[in-house]
């Protein structure tokens, strides 16, 4: 392997190499040839990031932000599917990047390693930059730890969930969009079973999911039940949402679409790429998710079928009206490692390039890429033109990762005119704003949810899978709960009881 990565280097020598691979030995490259040490002025920043898309991003534009940061960048590029897992091997290895992307699901599984001291604490170093003392107090407070801030965020909405479906297919069966829990049932069931792609052929299905509760199609649905999100307070006391009768009626009606066959069967074992490819290929009529990623699955589905066409839903009806889940304004945190930064000098000059990070010129290559080639301008504002749309995909989307506070950046450029589907994403998850359903626990401690919360979870999630596929009935998940509470529930749901009413016990 070794004499492979370093025949890579050589050849790199000769013509420019693309995708995750020209990453990679980059990387490899640069710790064998001592890069950054050669440079003399760029420090080596590595950090470990997510990738949600089949390929990194353009070797070009990462050039280009070295370039510009007077860094040079070690970037792991983990599959998004696998990222979860891969943090926490290099969590418990202590073999963490300088930088290291922790998600806002995740979060909660590394506080005790930061109360240990794994993790620097970088809130008094903030006001040092002129980037970095500007970022939100609020969104700050809602990811500190004991009053501490540990991470740098990357900002969100409070919730972009909804339903990406199949406009063609819809005016093909002459349906409209589903408006209420019982419509989206009768047209998933529709786009299961009356060949809604006209090919005479038994060959879709309602909706393509994935072995994911909470991002998957679940929790989307839970909250057009009426399930909490994550906890409900009912009395004196706080209670975990799979306690509630409406996570039940939704696994009830996912174990419906299952047995009639209007999901993937294989959806309990389905990576999310999977997933994006039953729908781009047109073997799905809905993707229940983030609906900012409407126009890059219409992008891909186009090169399949030149007649698919997407629309948006984000308003269906349950009874208790309009709901839909939500997370805090961050959706993960940049951690930085004490065994990989050694000293002050090096983190502060790991923040620095996050700073510079967010100047105009850096954020808006990573946001938007090369003027010219990925967008133009405009006046004073930015076009992303529809057939470079594409390039925009393969070549810059990638490195939003990257980004840090970019929602209410001064120096980013604003979109002037954009594609249809992202500026419909855009207002749809803004109305979401209207009827968000909040996790009452953000901000609460436990000390047993931090040591014991990631074990736990997987009993209800094994039970969950387990009900909606016919293993359990009723009485088994309910025995699952009490397993919950026998392992620590208990605990969880006392703890955070007496921290939300101010140390009071449970009423």
């Amino acid at each position: 392997m070794k004499a492979r990565v370093q025949d890579g280097c050589r050849r790199r020598r000769r013509r420019p190499m693309l995708g995750l691979l020209a990453v990679l030995l980059l990387a490899s490259c640069g710790q064998e040839a001592g890069v950054g040490e050669e440079a003399g002025a760029d420090a080596v920043i590595t950090i470990m990031a997510p990738l949600h898309f089949p390929h990194a991003p353009d070797s070009s534009i990462i050039g280009e932000i070295e370039r510009l940061t007077g860094t040079r960048l070690d970037i792991e590029w983990v599959p998004d599917g696998i990222y979860t897992d891969k943090m926490n091997t290099s969590l418990m290895t202590n073999s963490l990047k300088m930088a290291t992307f922790v998600k806002y699901t995740d979060y909660a599984f590394v506080k005790n390693a930061a109360r240990s001291g794994a993790f620097w604490e970088i809130g008094p170093y903030l006001d040092r930059f002129p980037n970095l003392r500007r970022l939100n107090r609020d969104i700050l407070e809602q990811s500190s730890l004991d009053g501490k801030i540990y991470g740098l965020y990357t900002e969100r909405l409070s919730s972009r969930q909804g339903i990406i479906i199949r406009q063609d297919w819809l005016e093909r069966l002459g349906l409209k969009k589903p408006a209420t829990i019982d419509e989206l049932y009768e047209t998933m069931r529709a786009f299961t079973y009356e060949d809604p792609d006209g090919n005479g052929l038994d060959d879709t299905i309602g909706a393509a999911d994935r072995n994911d509760l909470i991002f998957g199609v679940f929790k989307t649905l839970g909250s057009y039940f009426g399930t909490p999100n994550g906890w409900a307070v009912r009395g004196k006391a706080l209670v975990p949402e799979f306690e509630a009768p409406e996570y039940m009626d939704t696994m009830n009606f996912m174990r419906r679409l299952y047995e009639e066959g209007l999901i993937n069967s294989d959806f309990a074992v389905t990576s999310k790429e999977v997933q994006r490819n039953l729908f781009i290929r047109g073997e799905a009529g809905m993707y229940i998710g983030s609906m900012l990623d409407a126009q890059r699955l219409a992008d891909a589905a186009v090169r399949f079928n030149p007649e698919a066409r997407f629309t948006l839903v984000n308003r269906i009806e349950g009874p208790e009206g309009f709901r839909i889940w939500s997370i805090p304004n961050f959706n993960g945190l940049y951690l930085f490692s004490k065994k990989a930064i050694k000293t002050e000098e090096a983190l502060l000059e790991a923040l620095r390039f996050f700073d510079r990070s967010m100047e105009g010129d850096v954020a808006n290559l990573m946001k938007y890429g090369f003027e010219g080639r990925h967008y133009r301008v405009e006046g004073d504002t930015v076009h992303l033109p529809q057939e470079s749309q594409e390039l925009r995909n393969s070549e810059v989307s990638v490195i939003y990762t990257l980004m840090i506070a970019d929602l209410s950046n001064p120096n980013i450029m604003k979109v002037g005119r954009q594609d249809e589907l992202t500026a419909l994403a855009e207002r749809l998850s803004e109305d979401n704003e209207k009827f968000i359903v909040r996790d009452p626990t953000v901000g609460l401690k436990s000390d047993t949810f931090d040591e014991k919360g990631a074990e736990l979870y997987k009993t209800i999630s094994d039970a969950t899978y387990n009900y909606i596929l016919g293993h359990l009935d009723e009485e088994g998940f309910r025995r699952e709960v009490e397993r919950w509470k026998n392992g620590g529930g208990r605990d969880i749901i006392r703890e955070y009881t007496q921290d939300y009413f101010g140390g009071e016990d449970a009423g």
